[in-house]
């Protein structure tokens, strides 16, 4: 996922060949991101609807493995020359980098999926507005805080999950510093070598987890090739659209663009797995949505 401050991304559609550059040329940029956003959502639904069988932990290993294994395949790490100071970054990296997926996994096992990416969706937002000096930012913070507001548990009955709300702020805190680190290990690390070596800090650090809550379930087929499809969706297809989007468009447009993703991702939480939210938290999210794209202009 990415938001109002873009960070560092692997791309693949240009070592795919002429068909996919020809496939992605066809669909206006606004179009990619679009697609992107509904990649990422639809993954995350079906992630969720694993949580059936699988714990969070368990789906995030399945999702985490299988990106490693194809940035492996594409751009093995390259550590000669690389200080330890660089090493300390992508490490930093990586571990931030899965403390996020485990945080918002948890998160939508307790909360309905536009919530849950609207709390994330806080992280973001922050750096962006940290990144800006206009007054006008103050009016961004008000109105994502009173987004907030309306998702706290005010009364008992259908309240929403604390524990879940507090996972979702864990995850804004992890994507905001995974923009940073992001950023940095790009600086450090020569082409996509950063990204495949945080993923596989990332399985070093996820790993115990989800055997421990998965254990043997996890060698299942049915089980392996839905976290191949999770990893997919999730990850490596967006990945791609959104490298392509940001060649063809200003960065702040596709800033703009991916502000969306909380109010689509309760959309696909409402079409694919039935979650009606109240008018309150309908409300909610569109704070937090507008909150990011005012924040987005002004930086």
């Amino acid at each position: 996922m990415t938001g109002p401050a873009e960070p560092y991304r692997p791309g693949l559609l240009g070592r795919g060949g002429g068909l996919l550059r020809a496939a992605a040329d066809a669909v206006p940029p606004s179009g990619l991101v679009l697609l992107a956003i509904l990649s990422v959502q639809v993954g995350a639904g079906f992630a969720k609807d694993l949580f059936a069988v699988l714990s969070p932990a368990g789906v995030v290993f399945l999702r985490v493995a299988t990106g490693a294994l194809v940035l492996g395949l594409l751009a093995r790490p390259r550590l000669r020359g690389l200080s330890r100071g660089d090493l300390g970054v992508g490490v930093a990296f990586g571990l931030t980098l899965g403390l996020m997926n485990l945080s918002i996994y948890e998160a939508l096992a307790r909360l309905p999926m536009g919530i849950a990416v609207a709390v994330e969706f806080l992280g973001p937002l922050g750096v962006a507005v940290a990144a800006s000096r206009r007054r006008l930012d103050i009016l961004w913070v008000a109105l994502a805080a009173a987004g907030i507001a309306l998702l706290a548990p005010w009364d008992q009955a259908g309240g929403l999950s604390l524990t879940g709300l507090g996972f979702g702020l864990l995850a804004a805190v992890c994507w905001a510093g995974y923009i940073l680190l992001s950023a940095a290990t790009g600086r450090r690390f020569p082409g996509m070598s950063g990204l495949t070596f945080a993923m596989l800090v990332s399985l070093i650090f996820i790993t115990p987890l989800g055997v421990a809550s998965g254990g043997t379930d996890l060698l299942r087929p049915e089980f392996l090739l839905a976290g191949l499809g999770v990893g997919l969706l999730s990850s490596v297809i967006p990945y791609s659209i959104e490298l392509e989007a940001l060649r063809r468009m200003p960065k702040r447009v596709f800033g703009i663009l991916m502000s969306l993703e909380p109010a689509a991702a309760a959309l696909v939480g409402l079409v694919v797995l039935g979650e009606i939210l109240r008018m309150r938290e309908w409300a909610a999210i569109l704070c937090v949505v507008v909150a990011s794209v005012g924040a987005t202009r002004s930086s």
